[in-house]
């Protein structure tokens, strides 16, 4: 990837994928300057509503030691034939989408540094779940995806040989990508709340 990040020292025009190109020069030179800067967390709080229904609310991350606040509520359900209402996309929708987002800004901010204009970026991840693994029926049947599958369609002004460069650092720099691919480890601690009756 360093070699590519690099490319930022070409003029090149300034926002050709509505990336703000000096800006994002700017936040690389100041991350490579002060590896603190580049440090964020990331915090989701969910609460169940009922049923198949909850809702993920998202207050704000911290990067470089400061809080930034962005309120926002995902809410999540599952479609009727799973017992729930069909009102929103359910966990595994709102994972793929997750991913294919993530890499999403990555082709796009890649590009940009590269001086590749995007005419057309869409990208379709689809995974099977055999529900005997989640149901509890057979427990030789894993309870996720045993692979996924992604196709990535992409178009503008460069080579195939410069798509496929691009290709290769969004593949190796996607944090959602990475999340998947190396099965990031996952602590989970049980808080029992005693309630009044």
């Amino acid at each position: 990837m360093q070699s590519t990040m690099n490319t930022h020292t070409r003029p090149m025009i300034h926002q050709p994928n509505g990336i703000d190109r000096d800006a994002l020069v700017a936040c690389i030179d100041a991350i490579t300057e002060d590896a603190s800067q580049g440090m964020t967390t990331w915090r989701v709080s969910s609460r169940w509503v009922g049923g198949t229904r909850s809702d993920h609310r998202v207050d704000g991350f911290s990067i470089g030691g400061r809080q930034v606040r962005r309120p926002f509520t995902l809410k999540v359900d599952e479609p009727e034939e799973l017992c729930g209402t069909n009102e929103f996309p359910n966990p595994q929708e709102y994972f793929f989408s997750a991913v294919n987002a993530c890499m999403m800004v990555g082709y796009s901010a890649v590009a940009t540094l590269m001086g590749i204009r995007l005419t057309m970026l869409e990208i379709e991840t689809t995974g099977d779940i055999d529900l005997r693994g989640f149901l509890g029926i057979d427990d030789s049947v894993t309870r996720g995806c045993d692979q996924l599958r992604q196709t990535v369609r992409i178009a503008g002004e460069a080579t195939e040989e410069q798509f496929a460069e691009l290709h290769r650092v969004v593949l190796a720099t996607s944090p959602n990508f990475d999340h998947v691919t190396r099965a990031v480890p996952m602590k989970s601690r049980l808080e029992v709340v005693m309630q009044d009756a």
